[in-house]
């Protein structure tokens, strides 16, 4: 008739089918409170991989900035030794993702989109726009997909 939740063997048996539920209603119980959906360890792996994204991000954005200023704003050559270090540690930092590179190099566009804005706010001193942060909603609402979509 109704679940009981086990906390020893961490399994939920149906009293009326005796069968253990799927894994998903385990997880929920092994919380001690059903209503309570939260799984600790996506959350961290969601916060690793989102401050991944951003030290990725900043490495690129660096990376292309040095060189801007150097060809647009007339600053030292100089700066070219540390851009391409910058675009290096940016590659480097592409490869510690877990999934797919290509499904990482379509989620990361959403962060850096967001990054770029904050540079841009932050750097260049330019506030973005109320479309810009429409555009950087939907781009996070799609990076979101991308990564934290269960996979079958």
């Amino acid at each position: 008739m109704r679940s009981q939740c086990n906390l020893v063997s961490a399994a939920c048996l149906s009293e009326s089918a005796e069968r253990p539920f799927p894994l998903r209603r385990v997880a929920v119980c092994d919380t001690g409170n059903p209503g309570n959906h939260r799984n600790p360890e996506k959350t961290m792996l969601a916060a690793k991989t989102l401050a991944l994204f951003i030290l990725t991000a900043l490495a690129e954005i660096i990376g292309c900035y040095l060189p801007y200023l150097w060809l647009k704003k007339g600053a030292t050559a100089w700066l070219l030794a540390p851009a391409a270090l910058s675009l290096a540690l940016f590659a480097w930092l592409l490869t510690l993702h877990p999934n797919a590179a290509g499904r990482v190099y379509a989620a990361y566009g959403g962060v850096y989109i967001t990054v770029a804005l904050a540079w841009l706010w932050a750097v260049d001193g330019i506030r973005p726009s109320a479309w810009d942060v429409a555009g950087v909603l939907v781009s996070l609402a799609g990076m979101g997909i991308i990564m934290f979509a269960p996979r079958g």
